[in-house]
């Protein structure tokens, strides 16, 4: 059948497709006259991918960049375990390759891989002794907690409950790694997160030793990952992201 015949016959159900999609379809068809049919090649699996012929790939800036500096201090303190909480899937997946790792989420992911465990918890109430955990992670999590966003109940505290907990079952001497939205003022955008100011988060965990802050701006102009921003760069932000790597002292009061 020949080309335009097959276009002709199929055309209707294809009208709102652009111009350019239907031009490079057939000018495939007759690639693949040349070259010989390896694949069935046909209208009715039709998938079309309209917006992707950019320049540049785009990326979410937080969710690329947080994981490569978690992974970068993960690397240099070279943990025996690691252990996150409800950071994205791709870093506890991917760090499993290179430590063992438990994962928990107030939603388990139904993860299978060598060195990773997936299983529930309620960052308000984790299931962990004081003191117990080494190396731990909680990255763009924190600000969701009491939103009701993820069938959480609402609690207008539950950010300040959950970092309690973190404080609470870091051992001494151990790292936290801890990522939330940074900018110029703190703020609620219902039901999707809070932003929180540097400031406030230092005051948060006043009582553990800062050992790295970075700062991904929130526009790719200002850098990707820019350890110890100045302030005004900060002042700049409305949805940045920031980095803090606590390590909890070897005489911790803070309860």
């Amino acid at each position: 059948m020949g080309i335009r015949r097959i276009w002709k016959k199929t055309k209707g159900k294809s009208k709102h497709l652009p111009q350019h999609f239907v031009s490079q379809y057939e000018r495939l068809l007759v690639q693949e006259q040349t070259a010989g049919a390896r694949f069935r090649l046909s209208t009715d699996l039709f998938y079309p991918c309209l917006t992707d012929a950019t320049s540049n790939t785009a990326f979410d800036r937080h969710y690329i960049y947080h994981p490569a500096w978690a992974m970068r201090i993960i690397k240099s303190v070279n943990p025996d375990r690691h252990v996150d909480i409800s950071s994205t899937l791709h870093f506890c997946s991917m760090l499993s390759a290179v430590v063992p790792t438990d994962f928990y989420d107030y939603r388990p992911a139904d993860l299978v891989l060598d060195n990773l465990t997936s299983s529930f918890a309620d960052i308000t109430c984790l299931p962990f002794p004081n003191d117990s955990v080494l190396s731990l992670s909680c990255m763009h999590t924190v600000e969701h907690i009491g939103l009701g966003r993820y069938g959480d109940k609402l609690d207008y505290d539950g950010d300040l409950k959950a970092i309690s907990e973190l404080k609470r079952v870091i051992a001494p001497g151990g790292s936290l790694l801890f990522v939330v939205p940074l900018g110029r003022e703190s703020v609620i955008c219902f039901n999707a997160h809070r932003i929180y100011d540097k400031h406030q988060v230092l005051s948060l965990f006043s009582d553990m030793e800062l050992m790295d802050f970075t700062l991904i701006p929130e526009d790719g102009v200002d850098g990707g990952l820019v350890p110890n921003p100045s302030e005004t760069l900060l002042a700049k932000q409305f949805y940045g992201c920031g980095c803090f790597w606590f390590k909890k002292g070897l005489h911790y009061e803070g309860r």
